[in-house]
């Protein structure tokens, strides 16, 4: 048995999930800045307005360099589309924008998969999600590299000892991980949704050199984009330390906190209590380290978050045959 559905009937689905969407954005936001437990609103103004942050200069830097951030994501999700189908700088941004604000309350930003997909027509989705795969590995590879760098950094610095023996455990069990992963793709044991391991290897080998290559470029562009971004907030608030220490502490702080399953919107409370942690070595105030954190999570994803509730109102499902409309 078929049962149609009206155009006026979809259309009216279509828009309560966008107003769900919207709602649940911004009760999100609005109660994680009202009630963190570790920076009240009035303490984060309070430490703000003794901060040089508050010069015209400063604020625009920090917003240009959170634009430039966005924009070099942008860029890099209309170069792994561009692997099959052209797009513009405006439907770039629309999807990575409008992605944005519908995973908001997704662990690890997941939804954004899904969320991307709908832009395109239902024979093109499984592409963009796993080329959205590719471009989410990629800036997850930047962070571990860099993470990795400026963890023995750290740990040289500090003098830090290693538990050898748990290490090797976990070495141990990385490598029986990795074998077993290697026997289930062969055997194709594991296939969800017609995802399998194979058929990700086999899209990730058919996705030319080129793509791959601009896509790790724009990976660690926009990582160290970011990551300085950190740094100057550091700065403005009179945290001055060594350059190359307090990025080996950053860089640390990224890697821990994105290998750590969480929902979107519990990103600042981790973030902030593992940077408390690390930079506790450098005797820093935690009240400062706390306002750091809140700030970035303000700048690179509350305001881009607002920016995309546009994209979503404005979202509608592609006809046939053609591209998703962005108006």
């Amino acid at each position: 048995m078929r049962i149609s559905v009206s155009h006026k009937t979809k259309q009216f689905f279509v828009l309560t999930i966008k107003v769900a969407i919207l709602i649940g954005a911004a009760y999100f936001i609005y109660d994680k800045l009202t009630n963190n437990s570790q920076l009240n609103v009035d303490t984060l103004w309070a430490q703000i307005k003794v901060s040089q942050l508050l010069h015209a200069s400063n604020i625009g830097m920090l917003i240009f360099i959170s634009s430039m951030n966005w924009f070099v994501e942008i860029v890099k999700w209309q170069t792994l589309v561009r692997s099959f189908k052209e797009i513009s700088l405006w439907e770039s941004t629309a999807h990575t924008l409008g992605g944005l604000t519908a995973s908001l309350f997704t662990p690890n930003r997941i939804g954004e998969y899904g969320a991307k997909a709908l832009y395109f027509q239902k024979s093109e989705r499984k592409r963009v999600v796993g080329l959205n795969f590719l471009g989410n590995f990629a800036q997850l590879l930047a962070t571990i590299f860099f993470g990795v760098l400026g963890g023995l950094f750290f740990m040289i610095h500090f003098e830090l000892t290693l538990p050898w023996t748990k290490l090797w455990q976990i070495l141990f069990l990385l490598i029986i991980i990795t074998i077993l992963l290697i026997l289930i793709t062969k055997q194709k044991i594991i296939q969800i949704n017609g995802f399998s391991w194979e058929r990700i290897r086999d899209f990730a080998r058919n996705v030319s050199g080129g793509i791959h290559t601009k896509n790790s470029i724009y990976a660690i562009l926009r990582y160290l984009i970011f990551s300085h971004q950190f740094y100057f907030l550091l700065l403005f608030f009179g945290l001055h330390t060594s350059y190359f220490l307090a990025m080996s502490i950053i860089s640390v702080m990224y890697l821990i906190t994105s290998l750590i399953p969480m929902l979107f919107i519990f990103d600042v409370v981790v973030k902030g209590s593992v940077a408390v942690w690390l930079f506790g070595y450098l005797g820093l105030p935690q009240l400062s380290i706390l306002t750091v954190v809140s700030l970035m999570w303000i700048l690179n994803f509350v305001f881009p978050s607002i920016v995309g509730s546009y994209f979503v109102l404005r979202f509608s499902m592609p006809a046939t045959n053609e591209k998703s409309v962005i108006s």
